[in-house]
């Protein structure tokens, strides 16, 4: 174990699991370097069915360097219909080749346009749209470009496969990436949690001042300006360019309701889209998962087995693929220990730490200890996420190991691997890498 880059611990990925160098070099200098596929996880009728009774058709796209939100934007325009008749099961990277599935409502095949470096192919009807989560997980071709140790990768493949229990497998800690914070501007969880604690004008000057090295010149500039002229917010608006679009919407709430009062700063946030309101509480909770995590690894905890106190989850199969079923949860006691380790060995159930809302209840011995230290630190308690609208939480919990068959090839330096849904690429690549997060797109 070693210390990770400073932009990762200050998003609580305080560690990488391996102690060998990492093998350098840049991920993604090419779209085709970086390759994600679904594994879908939706049935779809035939192409000839019934359009009245399914008026939905199911798109598979192999997108190359496009935004899935950009993506559904252009298509919809092409095809003269609203954004709100386009839906997929999950986003994905810009910097990739990424193949998913999309839905359009009440569109033909022979609708279909000529996208710019994309190729569509319509493979079924459905009654329904696609919702967020109907994949299991996604398939990753990853190529390292001019790699200055490619030799390392062997050593530190065989120290994640000895964390992963050495049953075969690969495992990391399965940390939030960079990604879930901003990449450039790492501040989406410093915002939750002022938004958690109810300090609403530090919520919006997190979000709409405090500029960041990483960001161009003249945005950090404009932050920096935001910063000297609050609360005067008529010339708070002057000062934020047009691209800063949520950020203006901010301010202009502010100049209307004038910004004096605790609930003028509450409803500047609530201009912002529900989504984005989500995504603030949900950074929060991220954050607190990867603090968690980086302290069991200081206390030198198992990740792959439970020690007495921990919540473990029991395993589902979905379509040939094992997931956590977080329905189905248990404390360990201390006479359970050994069964439950039997269970995790062979994959029917995974130790857990929470992602804290309104309904968690906090694991019990050494485990317990760490999550009621981290959330000590940040003065929070689970009660502190009964919130009104969208930054309510009853909260969840996560598996804690993160692990894949992993296949790795030289010249090139590449990788083959599979992972579930909601979990990060890139936390398994810092571990071969270990470069600055931002050279790792």
């Amino acid at each position: 174990m070693r210390e990770a880059h400073p932009i990762e611990t200050a998003v609580g990925m305080e560690y990488y699991v391996s102690d060998e160098d990492g093998v350098g070099g840049t991920l993604r200098e090419t779209n085709e370097d970086f390759r994600v596929r679904e594994i879908e996880r939706f049935d779809a009728d035939p192409l000839d069915a019934d359009p009245g009774s399914y008026p939905y058709l199911i798109l598979r796209a192999t997108l190359h360097g496009w935004d899935t939100n950009d993506f559904a934007r252009s298509l919809s325009s092409a095809l003269g219909i609203s954004r709100e008749r386009v839906s997929w099961a999950g986003t994905k990277d810009k910097r990739a080749v990424t193949t998913q599935l999309f839905s359009l409502r009440k569109v033909e095949p022979d609708d279909l346009p000529e996208m710019r470096a994309a190729e569509l192919e319509p493979v079924g009807r459905a009654g329904r749209e696609l919702l967020f989560g109907d994949l299991v997980g996604n398939e990753f071709e990853i190529t390292i470009s001019n790699p200055d140790h490619p030799e390392n990768a062997d050593e530190i493949a065989a120290q994640l496969r000895a964390f992963a229990g050495g049953d075969g497998g690969l495992a990391v800690p399965n940390f939030f990436g960079q990604q879930r914070f901003g990449s450039l501007r790492p501040v989406t969880h410093e915002v939750g949690l002022h938004v958690v604690r109810e300090e609403w004008e530090a919520a919006v000057m997190a979000y709409v001042g405090n500029p960041f090295e990483t960001e161009p010149e003249d945005t950090r500039e404009a932050r920096e300006r935001v910063e000297n002229l609050a609360p005067n917010w008529d010339a708070v608006l002057d000062a934020l360019p047009g691209r800063l679009g949520f950020e203006r919407s901010m301010a202009h709430r502010l100049v209307e309701n004038g910004g004096t009062d605790p609930e003028d700063f509450r409803d500047a946030l609530e201009s912002l889209p529900t989504n984005l309101q989500r995504l603030l509480v949900n950074a929060a909770q991220s954050y607190v998962f990867n603090r968690i995590l980086s302290e069991r690894l200081r206390r030198g905890l198992s990740f792959d087995k439970p020690v007495a106190g921990d919540v473990v989850c029991f395993a589902e199969e979905v379509d040939g693929f094992t997931v956590p079923d977080m329905d189905r949860q248990q404390t360990v006691s201390e006479k359970r220990v050994r069964t439950i380790e039997r269970h995790c060995r062979r994959g029917r159930a995974f130790v857990t730490a929470p992602l804290v809302g309104t309904e968690t209840e906090l694991a019990e011995g050494e485990q317990g200890d760490i999550e009621r230290e981290i959330l000590d630190d940040l003065d929070l308690e689970p009660h502190h996420f009964n919130l009104p609208g969208e930054f309510h939480s009853t909260g969840t919990r996560r598996a804690i190991l993160l692990g894949s068959d992993f296949s790795l090839s030289h010249d090139p330096l590449s990788f083959k691997f599979s992972l579930p849904s909601g979990s990060y690429a890139t936390v398994f690549l810092r571990e071969f890498l270990k470069a600055n997060p931002l050279d790792m797109g």
